[in-house]
């Protein structure tokens, strides 16, 4: 059984004033805390077991959303980040909650939906051995860690930040790694910013032959949130998606139901607790209607 680790700690200082007062992770995206959507990609690869990686300040605001995950029939336990000290790190943070076992990792500000990303979730899911980061096509691929790809669509290299991209596929905030990922990350150096870099995990990876690249294609939408302007964006794609379909991406309890690890009378009970809004008059519908229409998950 995979499990899974969402990064959700940091001073947010790109958002300043905003962060000063709470978590970027907890800031609003259209209907959402921006914590569901990484929290949605992790329910969708079928895990049910979660290590939350918050500040020493902020975790009290993510159990008092949260809690211990049991209202959706998962498991969500909690690891304070003393300090920003690099991605990776939280492999060392969270080591003993890993223990060995094949995990998932989502930056708890990037948000991912597009036609059949649950077949991707699965096809990365079901590697044994190594590990699998998602590309995506970018126009400014020097801002972001950047993989190029063989003609067989293996991965030849990893970079972050290139002044010379060697390829337009930006390494997105979404990872899959075998039991070892933990043992690697504490073999790491601090690079020139003083950080355990994801990169360099990943290039643990690369070098042992064994890093393995998912293509998230066109049409597909992967978003960050960690600026003023992108946080306005997503949440207006959000706006127009449900909106314009009539389905909420990223519904924690809709995903915990299709899955059947909660029933209709415990989705209702979740609805009532938030009947005043669109978001429970959305789960009391999917509580009352039958589950044979069933619709992609994102």
């Amino acid at each position: 059984m995979r499990r899974g680790i969402i990064l959700a700690g940091g001073s947010g200082s790109r958002l300043h004033p905003l962060t000063l007062a709470v978590s970027k992770q907890l800031l609003p995206v259209y209907d959402k805390p921006m914590i569901y959507y990484p929290l949605s990609v992790l329910l969708l690869a079928d895990v049910r077991e979660i290590l939350i990686i918050t500040t020493p300040e902020d975790q009290a605001g993510f159990k008092r959303l949260l809690g211990d995950g049991s209202q959706l029939g998962v498991r969500i336990e909690y690891v304070v980040q003393p300090k920003p000290d690099g991605l990776a790190q939280a492999y060392i943070l969270g080591e003993a909650f890993v223990a060995g076992e094949p995990s998932d990792m989502v930056l708890g500000d990037n948000i991912f939906f597009g036609q059949n990303f649950t077949g991707s979730l699965r096809a990365a899911s079901a590697r044994t051995t190594g590990a699998t980061v998602f590309g995506y096509l970018v126009q400014d691929p020097e801002r972001y860690g950047v993989v190029e790809l063989g003609a067989d669509g293996k991965a030849l290299g990893i970079e972050e930040k290139p002044a010379v991209p060697k390829s337009n596929y930006a390494v997105t905030g979404l990872y899959f790694y075998d039991g070892r990922a933990s043992a690697f990350a504490r073999t790491l150096k601090p690079s020139h910013r003083g950080e355990l870099e994801i990169t360099a995990l990943n290039q643990v990876y690369l070098e042992a032959g064994e890093l393995h690249v998912e293509l998230l294609g066109r049409g597909f939408a992967w978003l960050d949130t960690g600026t003023h302007d992108s946080l306005i964006q997503a949440g207006e794609f959000i706006r127009a998606v449900e909106q314009r379909q009539g389905l909420r991406i990223g519904c924690l309890e809709e995903i915990a139901y299709r899955r059947g690890w909660i029933d209709a009378q415990q989705l209702g009970k979740l609805a009532d607790g938030l009947a005043k809004s669109e978001y429970g008059q959305y789960l009391r519908r999917l509580a009352e209607r039958p589950l044979d229409e069933a619709t992609e998950l994102g």
